[in-house]
């Protein structure tokens, strides 16, 4: 395993040339490749009960929780605190988490089971589904700029991020679909929507990227700024929402397996 991931670090080195923007890009297409695959989910889910699908899901977002969680510190954090000193460090993670804080509260959207958030003039006045897919995009976009900010660090680092944030997106592909589906009833926005979410993935790893090229000395507030907007969007969204359907145990289960996962490709990569 760690050979062929050894290779895959090689052949990303040839392909981007040694530019972090390239190896961004490259990297944040398997982000978005995952999550518009998850989207096509729909075509089947659809089919399933009301009770199974709360249980995928539910492990999914825990999945998504746990490597998100080690990401945010061993791929962002530790890099982080060794390029700058330690107030900077904090102050970027506490910038970053008030960032998405502040995004989430001023743009509406809707999330599957807490239903809308955002001004309460606008609630009538934007689709059910368009909130739904502003809430995903809202999620989306920290992975994409922690792809963005690892690559920019290391290659090894990059890579690591990016395959187990891919690996996350496909579940979190349906988690975009399928409410959207419900809200819509129609298939072909709902995978559209997918898609989209996973595009922003995409942008968010270039802007990063670029700016840290252009700037060096930012990539350690890059970086913290990215944990800290992944740690809040774990514990402020990802978590409660993976436990409200009375799949904890289950939810449990897809943390840890997450975390470990995210844990063996940073060591592997390390």
């Amino acid at each position: 395993m760690i050979q062929i991931l050894e290779s895959i670090a090689a052949q990303l080195e040839a392909l981007s040339g040694g530019s972090p923007v390239k190896a961004a890009f490259i990297l944040s297409l398997y982000a978005f490749a995952m999550t518009s695959l998850g989207g096509f989910l729909v075509l089947a889910a659809r089919f399933q009960s009301r009770k199974r699908l709360d249980v995928l899901l539910d492990v999914g977002m825990g999945f998504s929780s746990g490597i998100m969680i080690v990401a945010s510190f061993t791929s962002l954090l530790i890099p982080a605190l060794e390029l700058s000193s330690t107030s900077v460090v904090i102050l970027s993670f506490i910038l970053g988490a008030l960032t998405v804080y502040v995004i989430n509260e001023v743009i509406p959207h809707e999330h599957l089971f807490k239903g809308y958030e955002g001004p309460p003039t606008l609630r009538r006045k934007v689709k059910a589904a368009w909130l739904v897919a502003t809430a995903i995009i809202i999620h989306n976009l920290p992975e994409g700029m922690s792809i963005g900010a690892a690559a920019s660090y290391a290659l090894s680092e990059g890579l690591a991020v990016a395959l187990a944030i891919g690996t996350q997106d496909f579940p979190e592909g349906l988690a975009v679909s399928l409410p959207v589906f419900a809200a819509s009833g129609n298939l072909l926005l709902a995978i559209l929507v997918a898609i989209l979410s996973g595009f922003s993935e995409v942008i968010a790893a270039i802007i990063v990227a670029t700016i840290i090229g252009y700037s060096p000395g930012l990539l350690a507030s890059a970086l913290a700024f990215a944990a800290g907007a992944m740690v809040f969007v774990v514990s402020y969204e990802a978590l409660p929402e993976s436990h409200r359907s009375g799949n904890e145990k289950l939810a449990t289960l897809g943390f840890f397996a997450g975390f470990i996962i995210m844990l063996y490709l940073d060591t592997a990569l390390g």
